[in-house]
C-alpha cells in the first residue's frame, strides 16, 4: 500500500524547487561575484565579499515575494548543507596525527576564547547569542563555527552578519601582524604554522598568514586549521543541549532526546569526513567538493546578507566589536604562551 506524502513527494519537490529558485538564484550570482573577488583579493575569500555584497543588495531592495523564500532557503539550509560538505577536507589519518600536536594549543585557547566570550561580553552587556557567535566564530573556525551553531540558537540575520563582520575584521588584522610576531620571536615554520591553525579562523587567511612567513608553514597551518574544525562537534551540541533545557524550563534530558538534538548536518560532517578517510577520493573529484563546499557558504551568506537588518547592526553598536578584538587577541596571545610552556616557540 503507498501512502499519499509518498505519491505526491515528487509534486512537493518540484513545487518547492520552483518556489526558491529565484532567490537562490540571486544569491548564486551574488556569490560568483564573490569568487572573482576573492581570485584578486585571496586573503578575503569569498565568504565576506558575499555577506557585504548581499548586505549593500538588500539595503538597496529587500527580497520581494517572489526571491524572499529562496533567500531564506540559502541562509539556512544551503549554510547546514555546506557544513557537511565541509568533511570533505578532513581524514581521520591527519586528524590523528595533527591532534595529538595541537590539541593542547586547541583547547587552551577555545576554553580562554569561550569563557572570555562569557564574562567580557556580559559585562558590555552583549545579548548572549550574539557573544555566542563571535565566542566560537573567534575560537573555532570562524565562519563555519558561525554556520554550525546559529541554528542551534535561533540566531536572527543582523547577529550572523555582524559576527562574521567581526571575525573577518580580526583575520584581516591576523594576516598583517602575525608574520611580523613570527619572525620577532624567531619562530620556526612548524611552530608558525601551529600558531596561525589555532589563532587564525578562516581558512584563507591561515593561507595568507603562513604564505607571507614562509611557504614552508603553509601546508601544516592549514591541516592544523582543519582539524580544529571538529571542535564545531562538541560545541554544537553542547550548545543543543543548552538550548533544550532552556526551552523546556530544566526538563529531564534523556538519551533519546539527547540523541535527536544532534543537528542533521553535524551527522553528516562526520560521515562525510569518515568517507573521506577510507574511500579513494581522485585528487580533481576531492578539488571540486572543496570548492563547492567553499562556495555554499558563499552561497549561504549572500543569503544571510540580503536578508540582514541594517538597523538592527547599527543598534549593536561598538560593544561587539571591542568583544572581537579582546576575544582574538586572547587566542593569539594564550596560543603563544601554550607554545613556549610545552617548548615549542
Amino acid at each position: 500500500m503507498q501512502f499519499a506524502p509518498a505519491r505526491t513527494l515528487p509534486t512537493r519537490l518540484g513545487a518547492r524547487a520552483v518556489e526558491v529558485a529565484p532567490g537562490v538564484a540571486v544569491t548564486v550570482v551574488i556569490a560568483l561575484v564573490a569568487t572573482a573577488v576573492s581570485r584578486f583579493v585571496p586573503a578575503l575569500g569569498s565568504a565576506l565579499p558575499a555577506l557585504v555584497i548581499g548586505i549593500v543588495v538588500g539595503a538597496v531592495r529587500r527580497p520581494g515575494a517572489r526571491t524572499a523564500p529562496g533567500v531564506a532557503y540559502s541562509g539556512k539550509f544551503v549554510l547546514q548543507l555546506a557544513v557537511v560538505l565541509l568533511g570533505v577536507q578532513l581524514s581521520l589519518s591527519s586528524i590523528l596525527v595533527v591532534g595529538v600536536e595541537s590539541l593542547p594549543v586547541m583547547l587552551t585557547t577555545l576554553a580562554v576564547c569561550l569563557l572570555a566570550a562569557w564574562l567580557v561580553g556580559k559585562a558590555l552587556r552583549i545579548p548572549s547569542r550574539e557573544r555566542t557567535l563571535i565566542g566560537v566564530g573567534t575560537g573555532i573556525c570562524g565562519a563555519s563555527a558561525i554556520a554550525a551553531v546559529s541554528p542551534i540558537i535561533g540566531a536572527a540575520s543582523a547577529e550572523i552578519a555582524y559576527a562574521v563582520s567581526t571575525i573577518f575584521l580580526f583575520n584581516a588584522v591576523a594576516v598583517l601582524v602575525f608574520p611580523l610576531i613570527g619572525h620577532a620571536l624567531g619562530m620556526t615554520p612548524h611552530a608558525f604554522g601551529l600558531f596561525a591553525g589555532t589563532a587564525v579562523n578562516d581558512t584563507s587567511s591561515v593561507v595568507a598568514a603562513a604564505s607571507l612567513f614562509a611557504t614552508s608553514a603553509l601546508g601544516f597551518a592549514v591541516v592544523v586549521k582543519l582539524v580544529r574544525t571538529l571542535m564545531i562537534i562538541p560545541i554544537s551540541v553542547t550548545l543543543a543541549v543548552v538550548e533544550h533545557r532552556r526551552r523546556n524550563a530544566g526538563a529531564p534530558l534523556t538519551a533519546r532526546r539527547l540523541v535527536g538534538l544532534v543537528p542533521w548536518f553535524l551527522v553528516g560532517f562526520l560521515v562525510v569526513a569518515a568517507a573521506n578517510s577510507v574511500i579513494p577520493v581522485p585528487g580533481g573529484v576531492h578539488d571540486a567538493l572543496v570548492t563547492v563546499s567553499v562556495f555554499l557558504v558563499s552561497v549561504a551568506l549572500a543569503g544571510i546578507g540580503l536578508s540582514t537588518d541594517i538597523a538592527a547592526i547599527r543598534r549593536a553598536g561598538w560593544r561587539p566589536l571591542l568583544l572581537g578584538g579582546v576575544l582574538s587577541t586572547l587566542v593569539a596571545v594564550t596560543s603563544l604562551a601554550v607554545l613556549a610552556v610545552t617548548g615549542q616557540l
